[in-house]
Formats: C-alpha cells, structure tokens, sequence
C-alpha cells in the first residue's frame, strides 16, 4: 500500500513536497517499524536533497568507533544503502497509461454492462433513464459506487442481494456545475473530486463566501486516506445515504443547510439535507441525483466542523458536529445557528433548543452558559448505547461547542573507528530484502501459488462464552456447491489436544465451550468464497451454563485461576511499611492489545501421498513446536512433517501457540482429503480466535519517607488469561520477575495470579507480561510524587530509588547498573528535561484548556529465557564451488532482521562480502530441533550458532590458504572440493544455563539486562482528551549493536508499539463476551500522524556486554515500554488541568490513556456537568 501511494504521488507530482509524501501515505498501517524508515527512504524523492527528516526526527547512532560503527557520509549520517545501486526515478521510463481506456472514457454513449454470477448479477447502466428503468424493475437492488458500506454488509452481517446496481457510467452523477446559490456536484462524485472542486472554488470566490466550503473541506480531508478517496468508494451521496450517525460529512452538511435533488421514475423532488438526516434513512428509497453545496456572501458567518475519534486519521469519529452562526451585521447579536452533533443517538441530532436559547441574544458568557445546561438535558445517551463511553460522548458535545466558541469569539473580535571495510559487523546494514519487500517481489504464505487440487478452509467458532455441544448439524453445508467435507475433533486420527504448562487445550471443541471464538469444527472446500458460506451453514446447538466469568473481579470471587500461583519477596514488607513515614495504596488497570500484524495466519499443508508424509508452509515463530504438533495429531512421526518459513508479516508473540494449533486443523483437512489445504484467516477472524496481550489489575500498596525513599512495596497482580491457560502461567511468572524495574526497594513482595475466564485465551505479546508489570510500578512512583506534592522525575523521587552500584535483584541475582545510570543521565542531558520542565510549567500558568505534560522513565529488562532449554540453538551452513554460501539457522524472519544480522555475523567469520551469503528459509528438514524466536534472544543464539558453523568451516579451509595466500574465496573452494575437504558444517549453541528456583525465590533466569531510558513531552486538549506527542528522546544500552540501523527501527517500532498499548488500543466485549473490536474499524493501531514530532533514539556509546555475540544486546522488546513515558507525560498534563481544578494528589488513570480517559480526568466543569455511574454498560471493564 506505501509503495503503490507513492507511485500515484509521484506520478502525479513528480518532485513532491515532504508535505505532499507524508500525506499520500496517510491511512495506510505499520506494525513493525515506527514509521520513520519508510519516510526517510521516501524523502530521496523529495525537491530538495538537504530536506529534514519528518517532524525533526533524527536518529543518533553514537556506539564510537570502538564498537565497530561505520565511517559517516554527507550530513554525519550512516549511509544504509547505495543510492548509484538504484535506478533514479525518471517519469519518462514510466509505463504509458492504457490508451484502451483513455479512450473509453472519451465515449460518450457508454451501453449498459451486465456481470452475471453463481447467486448475483451485477447491472452498470449507461444512462440516467436506464438507471431510473433499473430502480424501478428491482426497487430492492441497492446502487454500489464504491462497494463501501454494501461490501461490508455482506462480508459481515451476511447480508444477500441478487441484483445490484453500479451506476459508474452515468454523467449526471459524476459531474460539477455552479448555480447562483452554491457549487452543484453529482452523488456519485469520489471524495477526492469534491476536495478539488472545493479548493478550486475557494480560490475562485470571494473569502467572505466560503465559508461552507471550507467547512467540509476541512471534513473531508479526513475521510478514509488518500487512496480511498481517489475513487469512488467514498462518495457523498454514499454518506448521505448510509446515514450513519457518526458520518464526518452529514452534520456540517446539515448545518450548511445544503439541499439535495433525488430522483425516481418520474418524478424528481429536492430535499434540504438536514431535514432527512435527523429523522430515519428515508433517502435510502431514493435515487440521489445531485447535491448543492451553498454559500452565502457575509462577513458575519461562521461555519466550522469539529470531529473527535480514536486516531487522527483512517479512524470513524466518536463525536463529531458541524456549526454555523450568523451574526446581525455589526454586530454579535445572533441572527441565526445551526448545531448538529454525530455520534450521539441513531441519527444526527440537532441541538434546536440550545439553539432556540441563543437566536437574538449576544454572543457572551451568559447566554453560552445556559445553553450548556440545556446541551445536557437535550443530548441523552442510555447506558448500553452502542459504542459505549457515554459520559465523555456527552462531554463532548460541550466540549466541541465550546471550541466553537472560542473560534467565534476570535473571529467577532478579528483576532485572528581498525575494523576491515569488508566486515559489516557493526555498520547500519539495510534488511537484506527490503527493496523485494518494498516492489512486492517478497512471498509471504498466502502468495504460494495455488497447487493442483488445493482446498481452502475455514473455521467455524462457537458463538456462546460458556455451553454445552447438543449437536452440530453440517448436513446443509455438505450440499452447498464446492463443499468437500467437514472436519471435526472425531476426525482427528492422533492426539486433539495440545498441553501447555500442565493444561491441556483441544483442538476442537467436542463437548462444550468456554468462550466466544472457541474452534469447534472446520468446512473445507474448493474455493474461500465456498468454505465462507459452508462455514455459515453449519450449526450448532448448545446448552448454555450459566456460571460465566468475564472479570478478574469475577474470577476473584469464584477462585478461578490457572496454577501455579506465584510470589516472591524480599526484605520484611511488612517492617518496612511500619516505619514508613507516610503509606499509600493506589491501583491501576491496563487493557489488552492485539497483536494486529499485516499478515494474519496463514497455512498451506501439502500431502506428499508416499508414507504420509507432510509439508507444511506457514506463518509462525516456532517452526519446531508445530511440526511436533501436526505430527502428534496425525499419529506420525515427526520425521515425516517438514514445516517451512519463509518469512512472517509480523507476530509480535502471537504466532506460536495458536498457530501450532490451527496447522494442526489444516493438517488434519489435508490428511483426510488427500489434497493440499490453504487456511489464511480474515483479520476478524484472526483477532477472535488467537488472543492477544493480557489485561492486568495492578494493586499496590507503599511506603515512603518524606524525602521520597521508598522504604516497601507491596505488589498484586491480575492478568486475564482467558478460558486456556496458553503461556499465561509464564506470562505471570516473568511480571514478577520484573517488579522492581529500575529501582533497589529494600523490602519488596509481588503476588501475581492468571485468571481463567471465559474470554477467548491471551497468549505471548512482545515484553511478555513487562509492559504491564512496569506501569503499574511506574503509577506507584509516580502516585509517590503526587502524594508528596513532587515531580517524579526529581532526585528525590526516582533517582533517590535507582539502582546506583553492584546489587541484587530481589530474586538475588548480581548485576551492575552502571549502564542504567549513564542512560539516565544521558536522557536527562540529551532532552533538555529541567530547562522544559520549566518552560511547561509556564505554558500551563498561561492555558487553561491547553496543557502539556513531560515525563522520563527507566527500564531495565531481562534477556533470555529462564527454561535453559530454550537458549540453545543450531545451525547449517553449505560452501558451493562457485564460492556463494548458504545458511540455515533456526532463527525465523519477522521483519525484525535475524536473517540480515546472522548474514553479517557469517560475513565476517568467513571473511567474505554478505553478496556471497544467502538466508533461502527456515526449515525444520535443515535445522531441526529449534527454539522460538522470541525474548529478544533470536540474534544471540542463532548468531552463535551460525559463528560457530562458519569458524569449523574457516578452520577447515587453513590448509588451502596456507598453501596459496594470495588466491581468491573462490580459488580456495574449489581447491578444497578438489581435496575432498567437507564445505558444509552444523553449529550449535548451548546456551546460557538459566534457572529461577520459585521455592526458594531465587535464580538466575536473564542472561543479561537492556537498560533504556525514555522521556516525552505531550500537549493535551483538556476539552477533547486529543494529545500530540511533540517531542520524545531515548537513549538505550544495546551493547555494540551488530546493525545500528536495524535496532533503531526496532526500537522505534517497539516504542509506537507501547505508545499504541498505553494510549490508543482498546478491546472491547459486549456483555456476553463477544469481542467488538474485530477489524480496524474499530481497532485502532498508532499511525503516521501518531509519530512524535520530534523523535530522537541515541545508542549509549561505550558499551560492552560479554553475554552475547560481538558483546551486542538483545532490542525487540525492552523499549515497549518507553511507549509509557507519552502515558505519564499525558498524566501530568493532566495533573496540571485537575490543579486547575482546585484537584490535588494521586489519582488513577487507566492504561490506555485514551482521549475519554484523559478528557474526564481533567474533571472540567463540562465533564462534571455530564457526569453518570452506570450499571449497564455497552461494554465490559476487561
């Protein structure tokens, strides 16, 4: 999707602005990175070549020479690649556009085209009169511009129509004109052509009268990106006709009093929009023909639209309005208003009596003031209205009038280093497949080609949290056309369930369900479109139970826990909390995330027909686990099961468990067909079935003496597991293991638990339980400050409590923080943080809705994994004749760039350039035996492994050298094959002999620590909860980074990754457990718009660690948690608001942060006006 946005822009503008780039790519997603590479690598098309980095971001690799860094280029900035490598972009070389279609767009009398199907036929008339024939022959065939809303429907509510009317040829609905009271568009115009008929005619008019027009502008600027507004997919006469009551376009055109022409067949009738919206989707029964956008030539207009949502871009408002005054001339006595809200009842609402209070009144504080009360008692939300969050929806509608206010006001008063230089160890390094990545030339799974045969399958999951299985009827599925079978748990010829931490967990469900999403059997047919709709035919009986649990409150009360429940303490917490000088308990709760990578799971098992042997192809993190899993379902040696990856779109943890599981199903298909099986989930499907992140209750309780040493702390955490115990009982294990964070607190005790709940299972996500264990001791430091009327950030609060010399963590393993503390210091320094901090306390003095909030925290996380079988790793590596190398390690390609740093280790331990070298996949049949890629330890064992085969190799070749010193890689191999001296070697890598003792509270279970530190500066609408993060600065230890370039994209993933986590990503479930949020319509990840403004990432230079190959670091997870320094700076934004408020102390504000959260806890006089308990909410607390 970058890719292809690009080339539009630059086919379009081919010297494009960073303005321009940064706006073509709006609307489309990244998991992995944090967003800057892809903007950088754009900028090399950009006017001018000095152009600066996107929001001033800048990226400081400062390892020094004697970590091995690269001489710098132009600017003092790493060259990552050759740009004399890569074509220039020249337009002239750039394919012609298709002379077939420029000229059947030249033909005016287009003939009707008629697309017959299995079940639909799809009508595009050439005419006006053939489109009204058509409505009036099929009254029921709705008009499909764009497929839209239509498509969707389909696709998930199931709905069904046999004809459907596409009337893209006809002129009338496509065209422009201007009339004496405004600019005439036809319905079917896209987006993108109404933005370029408003911006012609606000050049073209005088400003006085464009007022509407910029109005809606400014609202369409956010509908959907770029690429969706291009075509047609989103037209206005789409918006008006879907009425959906949180549409960005209907309130400002309602406000604007803009009309309408409908027509049907014989008849033609004009509509003023507002008059339709506001009651039911009547328009829906008509054909809209045109629309009239009006404007009026007054100086005393003002017409403004105002839209809140979860993300500033590609995301459906929560509250949206449109607003237009009219004032006497002369004068602020209001001669007319209009106010329209979105997003607050079924339709969009008028706000007639708040209105009816101001007409004829002055524009002042007396009479705003009564339409504020009138604005509460006029917007009314139940408790269970869809879409939840009811007191900040109504807040809001005060919030956005005030706005307006604020503008109108404004407007009345007219106040506007020896290494060889072939060696790349150390050097920024591109991904070695960035560029077939970026063309699309990478496969992923799904893009294999299809085999002779191939099958497609797709799940069928229970719809109950908690029954029994009466019966599952597939009989009607069976005589669908394409359907070959129906796979159940009686199919399954060797184990049906897989055995996690002493649980075991069914494949498929055979007698009863625990939760909604659970995989109860699977329809396998000739085509996805065929499994879809035997899939929907399938149905199942249950027996509901009644005994339900959702919470971990709930799960509390009924002592519904997986086991073991863990603890661990040091020190006498309760000595410590005694003589404490002051002791507070405070709680915080943080919400799940999805994993929501690019490519969802995805699978292609392929039976071999000879002695039942399988390849499987598929998408996973843990090649070895699901090769033993298929084999074991199938009764069959593992020897007889291959597993292949090529690369993954992502996983983030997600891909191990789950996925063992569902190639398991697929395998399963396979074997009992015969034929090759595809299984690639939708995303609704994926987000369902495989879990993600898990929830956790924080509860604390602490003691601390007046000058901010912490003296005891007493942690109890809860995570919601769901109805399988998945790795939860590790993820539990690893929160405590990480209680202390950065801080030497003397008496320190932590209880954690995972409850079972009947809610789809959680599973491993990147910092595994970390995340969630420091915020809630980063919320106790910084309810310490507030307590003490302190900043956090001050010596005597944080720092006082750092770990400062030789310690031991509280599970007594020794380490030194020295590293912890130069990262500290050096954030400190590097953010400017003392001289900002005042300058925001100043800012705040003079803003009383606008305030901003900076905060710096620490991390210090563990590498490696504490079961010491799991560090352990293999490698192969072949020498051909002609010189290249193969290599083959157990380590699979994420995107995080494994492949591309065991390259370089390879490269230097044989002395060769990374040309010669090539990574084909990760095979079970080349490495067997491997360990998941996950905890950051990918690179340190796998690397190992690699180094090791490639020194037995070198050693191998010392003879040859020997004897022709002078003579080339390649002369040296042939020679070698010529003397029969082996070319192919296996490496391995014990591993580091990790143990944690939970009897005794001790061991030793991380390799090593990473220490980062993190510090950002946000500023908050107190009025909206919308933040921006302005700047944010991190210094972090990864040792002599291996590929500078690569770890800074890690940790800046990382870091948006925990900035979606802490501020933006919710999971929502109705109140029977089903998940809301299935898609990223109503998911919402970071994006462009997302990225700090200022982002500057600092490698600690003079670092060493002699745990880890070519003493590097391990960087894929730790820096998640800088994600939370945005949180806390949100929070003491937020802080500074409540002061305003005449509010002081602790308070508790819940992770995300989102803009509902933070807009409440500002506690303005607005969101205390609306303020409700309910009992019934529209969503579950999770």
């Amino acid at each position: 999707g970058m890719v292809m946005s690009m080339y539009t822009l630059l086919r379009n503008n081919p010297q494009p602005t960073m303005e321009d780039v940064t706006e073509g790519l709006a609307g489309n997603l990244c998991r992995c990175t944090g967003y800057r590479p892809i903007v950088d690598g754009y900028r090399t098309f950009c006017e001018s070549e000095n152009c600066c980095q996107l929001n001033g971001s800048t990226c400081n690799m400062s390892n020094g020479n004697e970590n091995g860094s690269v001489e710098p280029i132009e600017n003092g900035q790493p060259e990552l690649f050759s740009k004399g490598d890569l074509l220039p972009l020249d337009p002239t070389q750039d394919l012609i556009f298709p002379p077939e279609l420029m000229r059947l767009a030249e033909v005016k009398d287009q003939t009707t085209q008629r697309f017959c199907g299995e079940r639909m036929t799809w009508i595009s008339p050439g005419s006006l009169n053939e489109l009204l024939q058509l409505k009036a022959d099929y009254p029921q065939a709705p008009l499909v511009m764009g497929n839209t809303n239509i498509g969707l429907d389909m696709k998930f509510k199931g709905i069904f129509h046999p004809v459907i009317i596409s009337p893209t040829q006809v002129a009338e609905l496509i065209s422009e004109w201007f009339v004496f009271v405004g600019v005439c568009v036809g319905a079917g115009c896209s987006m993108s052509f109404l933005k370029s008929v408003l911006e012609r005619s606000i050049n073209d008019f005088p400003p006085e009268s464009t007022h509407m027009f910029r109005a809606l502008l400014q609202q369409i600027k956010l509908v959907g990106g770029q690429q969706i507004r291009n075509v047609a997919v989103s037209t206005l006469g789409g918006n008006i006709a879907s009425a959906y009551p949180n549409s960005d376009l209907t309130p400002i055109l309602a406000a604007g009093r803009c009309t309408l022409v409908a027509l049907s067949k014989g008849d033609q009738t004009s509509y003023i929009i507002y008059n339709i919206l506001i009651s039911v989707k009547l328009c829906l029964i008509f054909h809209m023909l045109t629309f009239c956008i009006n404007y009026e030539y007054s100086y005393n207009e003002i017409v403004h639209a105002f839209r809140h949502a979860p993300r500033k871009e590609s995301a459906l408002a929560t509250v949206n309005a449109g607003m237009r005054v009219w004032f006497n001339e002369n004068s602020n006595v209001v001669k007319e208003i209009s106010i329209y809200y979105g997003g607050v009842g079924a339709t969009i609402l008028s706000a007639d009596r708040a209105c009816q209070q101001i007409v004829g009144r002055p524009w002042e504080e007396a009479t705003l003031s009564d339409v504020y009360s009138t604005l509460v008692d006029e917007i009314k939300l139940g408790p269970s209205a869809p879409g939840g969050k009811v007191d900040f929806r109504r807040s809001l509608t005060l919030s956005l009038f005030f706005k307006f206010n604020l503008l109108c006001v404004l407007c009345v008063q007219n106040v506007l280093e020896g290494q060889s230089a072939q060696d790349p160890v150390g050097r920024p390094m591109m991904h070695r497949t960035a560029l077939s990545q970026a063309t699309g030339e990478a496969v992923y799974c799904d893009d294999l080609p299809q085999t002779d045969g191939e099958l497609f399958l797709m799940i069928v999951t229970s719809s109950r949290p908690h029954a029994k299985i009466t019966h599952i009827d597939f009989s009607e599925a069976l005589k669908l056309p394409g359907v070959v079978d129906v796979i159940t748990a009686k199919d399954i010829p060797g184990k049906r369930f897989r055995t996690f931490t002493g649980y075991d967990e069914e494949l498929l469900a055979e007698d009863e369900v625990t939760c909604v999403g659970q995989m109860v059997c699977a329809v396998v047919a000739d085509s996805k479109a065929h499994a879809k709709r035997g899939a929907a035919a399938v149905k199942i009986s249950y027996e509901d139970l009644q005994d339900r649990i959702f919470t971990v409150e709930e799960a509390i009360e009924k002592e519904s826990f997986f086991l073991p429940r863990r603890q661990i303490e040091r020190g006498d917490v309760e000595k410590g909390l005694r003589e404490a000088e002051q002791v507070y308990e405070g709680e915080i709760r943080i919400g799940g995330q999805e994993h929501f990578y690019l490519e969802t799971q995805s699978f292609l098992v392929i039976p071999i027909g000879e002695e039942k042997e399988m390849k499987v192809y598929l998408s996973t993190q843990h090649p070895a686990f699901t090769q033993e899993a298929v084999a074991e379902t199938l009764g069959i040696p593992s020897n007889r099961v291959s597993c292949h990856v090529k690369r993954l779109g992502g996983a983030f943890g997600g891909k191990v468990t789950k996925t063992a599981i569902l190639a398991s199903i697929t395998a399963v298909a396979a074997s009992k067909t015969g034929r090759p099986v595809r299984c690639v989930l939708e995303r609704g499907e994926d987000m369902l079935i495989t879990g993600g992140r898990h929830p956790v209750w924080g509860i604390y309780k602490v003691g601390f003496m007046k000058d901010g040493r912490i003296t005891a702390a007493d942690f109890q955490y809860y995570a919601n597991a769901g109805n399988v115990v998945d790795e939860s009982v590790l993820v539990a294990e690893k929160i405590l293991l990480h209680l202390d964070n950065a801080y030497n607190i003397p008496n320190l005790r932590g209880r954690s638990a995972a409850c079972k709940t009947n809610l789809p299972s959680n599973t491993a996500f990147r910092g595994f339980g970390v995340p969630q264990c420091m915020l809630v001791v980063e919320s106790m430091i910084d309810d310490v400050a507030l307590k003490l009327g302190r900043l956090p950030e001050e010596v005597s609060i944080r720092e006082i409590n750092m770990y400062k010399e030789v310690s031991l963590t509280h599970y007594k393993m020794e380490f030194d923080p020295e590293n912890l503390v130069r990262c500290w210091n050096e954030c400190m320094k590097k953010a400017d943080f003392r001289q900002r901090r005042q300058a925001i306390d100043i800012f705040n003095q003079q803003n009383q809705f606008k305030k901003r909030g900076i905060t710096i925290v620490p991390i210090k996380y563990g590498i490696g994994f504490a079961e010491a079988f799991l560090n352990q790793a293999a490698a192969l590596v072949h020498i051909y004749k002609d010189g290249s190398v193969l290599v083959s390690h157990g380590g699979t390609e994420m995107g995080q760039g494994i492949h591309t740093k065991v390259q370089q280790v390879a490269s230097r331990e044989l002395n060769i350039p990374t040309s010669l070298i090539h990574i084909s996949e990760t095979s079970t049949q080349c490495v067997p035996n491997t360990c998941p890629s996950a905890a950051s330890f990918g690179t340190d064992a796998n690397g190992m492994a690699v180094k090791d085969a490639c020194q037995i190799l070198y050693n191998r070749l010392e003879p040859i050298r020997k004897k022709n010193p002078k003579g080339t890689w390649q002369n040296w191999i042939i020679t070698a094959f010529l003397e029969k001296i082996s070319l192919s070697a296996t490496g391995y890598y014990r591993g580091h002999d990790l143990d944690m003792d939970w009897e005794k509270q001790e061991g030793k279970p991380y390799a090593y620590f990473t220490y980062a530190v993190g510090c950002s500066e946000v500023e908050l609408d107190c009025l909206t909860g919308e933040y921006r993060t302005l700047r944010t600065d991190i210094v972090v230890d990864i040792g002599r980074s291996i590929n500078p370039s690569i770890d800074i994209g890690q940790i800046e993933g990382a870091f948006m990754q925990g900035l979606g986590l802490y501020t933006m990503e919710e999971l929502k479930f109705s109140p029977s457990g089903v998940l809301y949020t299935r898609g990223p319509s109503q998911y919402k990840i970071p994006s462009f718009c997302d990225v700090p403004l200022k982002f500057n990432v600092y490698l600690l230079a003079g670092s060493s660690n002699p745990h880890a190959i070519y003493s590097s670091k391990g960087i894929g997870e730790p820096t998640v948690f800088l994600g939370s320094s945005v949180f806390f700076a949100i929070k003491d934004a937020v802080t500074a608001a409540r002061k305003d408020a005449g509010l002081t102390g602790p308070f508790q504000l819940n992770s995300p942060a989102t803009p509902e959260r933070a807009c409440l806890a500002c506690a303005t006089h607005f969101t205390q006006m609306v303020y409700e308990s309910y009992t019934q909410p529209w969503a579950l607390n999770i």
